[in-house]
């Protein structure tokens, strides 16, 4: 699995998990869902996020095969 690390600000950190809340879902979900925004702006970012969503659904089925 590739890991994505970034580093953020309190105030932004603050502000992705208040809308992962909002939203009822993880943070990892939350910036997921805000990278889409710009996921049509970068091929890069159409890559990375492909990733991503690949990384999710294998989880989520592993997650799903345990219970």
């Amino acid at each position: 699995m590739h890991r994505l690390t970034i580093e953020v600000d309190r105030q932004l950190y603050q502000q992705l998990e208040n809308a992962a809340q909002v939203h009822h879902v993880s943070l990892e979900s939350e910036c997921i869902r805000r990278l889409a925004v710009l996921e049509c702006q970068s091929p890069y970012l159409q890559a990375l996020l492909a990733e991503m969503r690949a990384d999710e659904a294998l989880r989520r089925a592993e997650d799903e095969r345990v219970t």
